[in-house]
């Protein structure tokens, strides 16, 4: 048995080599036990391999050489648990795109003429992030504001580049449940890196599609104007945001007036807390775009500045509607709470004017339920239903005088 020595970040880890498989399966099941590595925390920087051996991993063992001369090491490249590398190159002539199986190949697009965006989808690999941040020799800080997903939206300007942190959200109309994604841009001269937190997919397809085809002018543009893109289409994803809540919440006005159940209140603040993770998004966006705008970087060009003055506007108007959002929600408590309270009202006054209707046939009742030898009436020959007519009458006449003065 062959075994070599795997040295990580964290601490050492043991690929013990057991072979008898085709190769394409041993190759399958040592990604497999490297993905186990990663899971546990341990960020590697090479992959020892062998060709025709299985490898199982081992921890806490003594980092060593490797034995024989027929192994040899590789840099890890292959973007996979989770992670997908996609990379746009263009110009006003030209445009290419590719996916990275191997993040070297971006190194390339560092200082080239052309404008280069690498698009970064999921940040479980976090060697990977580090090395990219190597190799484009971006700043330490900047690469913990990547990683560091609980963070509100800002803007760093390091000199040579400038990173950009907002938040990607999307609604669950279902739920009622908003979700959100960070989203890291770093913008340079030559180049924009985006780092998004998941990998399902995002909202730039407008952007790409435009860039392929040619359509506006972010092909005669630079890198700033590529920022400027992606901002835009965020921003226009919060409109329709709002506008789905909005008609959420007319549906759910005509509910709480017409019929109010608990189901109806728990909606309602499912709603609320939404937007208050949506305000807690967008509202310190607006500082980032108002500092674009300004012109603040260097890497901003001065005819690009009024598109991001357009994207400021968009963003003041997007928090105007979400603060009237805000409003309708906080009113929709209290007209379900005002419904609540009329519909208990209306039926206790019913119950009240049952209650009233009976007061005088109890006592007539009563009053000839008294166990006395000596009544006036009780041998009557037709005491019984001249009592049940009177009972009748002041039953009526009392339904009358209520339905007079309108009191049901």
């Amino acid at each position: 048995m062959r075994w070599l020595a795997l040295q990580g970040r964290h601490h050492p880890v043991e690929l013990t080599a057991t072979g008898g498989n085709s190769h394409r399966r041993r190759r399958a099941q040592l990604d497999a036990a490297l993905l186990g590595v990663v899971n546990r925390g341990v960020a590697y920087q090479n992959v020892f391999t062998t060709c025709g051996e299985v490898y199982t991993i081992h921890k806490n063992c003594m980092p060593g050489p490797t034995r024989n001369n027929h192994i040899t090491a590789r840099e890890i490249a292959v973007p996979q648990n989770g992670v997908t590398i996609d990379l746009i190159d263009y110009d006003n002539d030209h445009v290419s795109e590719k996916k990275v199986t191997n993040v070297e190949d971006c190194f390339a697009f560092k200082d080239t003429p052309t404008v280069t965006w690498i698009n970064v989808e999921g940040l479980r690999r976090v060697h990977l992030i580090e090395t990219i941040g190597t190799h484009f020799e971006l700043h330490p800080l900047l690469i913990e504001d990547i990683l560091t997903t609980a963070q509100r939206p800002k803007i760093e300007d390091y000199k040579d580049t400038l990173l950009i942190v907002f938040k990607m959200l999307s609604y669950d109309s279902k739920l009622d449940k908003l979700r959100t994604e960070h989203v890291s841009l770093i913008l340079h001269k030559h180049y924009v890196i985006s780092f998004q937190e998941g990998a399902r997919g995002d909202l730039f397809d407008p952007v790409r599609q435009r860039i392929r085809e040619k359509k506006g002018k972010i092909r005669e543009k630079g890198t700033d104007f590529l920022v400027y893109s992606i901002l835009d289409a965020i921003v226009d994803n919060y409109f329709s945001i709002l506008e789905r809540v909005g008609e959420r919440l007319e549906r759910i006005e005509s509910e709480v007036i017409k019929n109010p159940r608990p189901q109806t209140l728990h909606t309602v603040q499912r709603l609320r807390r939404s937007m208050a993770e949506l305000r807690r998004s967008i509202w310190p966006l607006r500082e980032v775009t108002s500092s674009l705008a300004k012109g603040d970087s260097q890497l901003v060009a001065e005819r690009t500045r009024i598109y991001f003055r357009d994207v400021y506007e968009h963003i003041i108007q997007v928090i105007e509607t979400m603060e009237t959002n805000r409003d309708v929600i906080a009113g929709l408590v209290d007209v379900y709470l005002s419904s609540v309270s009329n519909r208990m009202n209306e039926i206790m006054k019913v119950l009240t004017v049952i209650t009233t209707l009976f007061i005088p046939l109890t006592f007539i009742t009563g009053l000839y339920g008294m166990n006395f030898s000596y009544m006036p009436g009780l041998s009557a020959r037709w005491g019984y239903p001249v009592v049940l007519v009177l009972m009748l009458t002041v039953f009526t006449g009392m339904l009358a005088y209520f339905r007079n003065k309108k009191w049901f």
